[in-house]
């Protein structure tokens, strides 16, 4: 502990401390349903099912979107080394209700526990990882210092650390430069955060494009895309994905003035909360639009102007079915919404200016050409209604598809770097 700084002893000697405290603070979240019932107890180091046979990858992130990120590389891994298994954690309640229904084979989710000694011992005794990845943002410097103790290979990929992030780090250097000097691999997804690395005096940190690019596209059933395909031919098909009340706004403007100009062009808005269709409903009919509701099984007739897709799980139909799409969320002030699913798939984008919770995929998409940006303001439609019209095309497609492939070949690469890691310390 002597080589550490004094910010890492002061926090080691604290983690006790918090140890006794913890129980009590999980007991108060529990009791204000911030917690589980059925999973809490992991957050102290309980496991709730039995370590699989065989090799296993434990990897971290700390909400649903970065957990769903992660899956290319864990494809890349199971890939090179077949029957891997893989322990995904995280931190947030909401990322454990969904994960469990997007797992890869062989992955299995518990809810990581607090940074306390005794937690994370019993963590570390049962799972008995052969490796540890965190990614994005979350960090603990005493589950990092324990894992490095046990002579378990650590990695920090995907890895992202905001202006703010930084700044706040930056009072606590030393902490952080500790935690990250026992990792033997960091990649840092953008040349920001590569920068904030170096200026840490991380100087093995490299540059590794988001792993987003690499997901396997979404699923569609393929009957039923034979189907619409054949229900909607002559058509000129658009998307809003993900959407709020002011995007709805803006493409329901957009698809009015699209169509009284090419009774050809179809809009298929997808609401971010399906549950939100009477109130959608009522916006097309005041804005004199003709739809279709998925969810009762409406038809699309010829003169139907909107498919309100009011539907669970089908994004990856729609975005089959589409020329171009706007990605919602990005007019609403709530930072946007994931814009990689409809790029996997070969479709340029449109958004608004509020992007901020990919902030780096939007510059690296409005760097390759593949995304156009929609002011927040009254020309919000005629822009939308403009980026339709003059449709990005087939190059535009083949743009896309090249990213993606760029970002599996690196994920492969990472892939192989991380097994690398593993058999080096046998």
């Amino acid at each position: 502990m002597n080589s550490f700084s004094l910010h890492m002893r002061l926090y080691l000697v604290l983690r006790p401390i918090f140890q006794v405290l913890a129980p009590g603070v999980l007991k108060r979240r529990l009791k204000a349903g911030k917690e589980d019932p059925e999973r809490f107890r992991e957050k102290m180091g309980e496991a709730t099912r039995a370590r699989p046979s065989g090799d296993l990858i434990w990897m971290h992130a700390v909400g649903l979107g970065e957990l769903l990120a992660l899956r290319p590389l864990i494809t890349a891994l199971q890939k090179h080394a077949p029957g891997l298994n893989v322990l995904l954690t995280s931190s947030a309640r909401s990322s454990a209700k969904v994960i469990g229904n997007n797992l890869p084979a062989n992955t299995y989710h518990q809810m990581l526990p607090l940074d306390a000694p005794k937690f994370f011992a019993q963590f570390l005794d049962h799972w008995r990882p052969d490796m540890s990845i965190w990614s994005e943002q979350d960090m603990w410097p005493g589950a990092v210092h324990d894992t490095a103790n046990r002579g378990i290979p650590l990695a920090y990929v995907n890895s992202r650390i905001s202006a703010a992030s930084h700044e706040k780090r930056g009072r606590i250097g030393g902490l952080y430069r500790d935690t990250y000097r026992l990792f033997d691999l960091i990649t840092a997804q953008d040349e920001r955060t590569l920068a904030h690395f170096h200026a840490l005096g991380i100087s093995s940190a490299r540059l590794v494009p988001s792993l987003k690019p690499a997901a396997e596209p979404l699923h569609a059933d393929v009957e039923e895309l034979a189907r619409l395909e054949r229900a909607l031919a002559g058509r000129r098909v658009w998307v809003a994905a993900s959407t709020h009340v002011e995007d709805e706004a803006a493409v329901i403007a957009a698809q009015a003035a699209l169509f009284a100009k090419d009774p050809s062009r179809l809009l298929i808005l997808t609401p971010r909360l399906p549950d939100r269709r009477s109130d959608i409903a009522q916006a097309l009919d005041a804005a004199g639009l003709s739809f279709a509701q998925r969810s009762v099984g409406d038809p699309v007739q010829g003169d139907t102007e909107v498919l309100l897709a009011d539907s669970f799980g089908e994004l990856g139909l729609w975005y089959r079915l589409a020329e171009t799409a706007f990605i919602g969320g990005s007019l609403s002030g709530v930072g946007g919404h994931n814009p990689w699913e409809a790029i996997c798939l070969g479709l340029p984008i449109m958004s608004g200016p509020d992007t901020q919770n990919f902030e780096t995929d939007y510059a690296v998409l409005q760097e390759a050409g593949l995304a156009s940006r929609v002011p927040k303001d009254g020309s919000s439609a005629q822009t939308i209604a403009h980026v339709v019209e003059n449709e990005l095309g087939s190059d535009m497609r083949e743009k896309a598809a090249a990213l993606v492939s760029n970002a599996r070949e690196e994920t492969d690469r990472l892939a192989r770097d991380l097994l690398n890691l593993t058999k080096a310390s046998q």
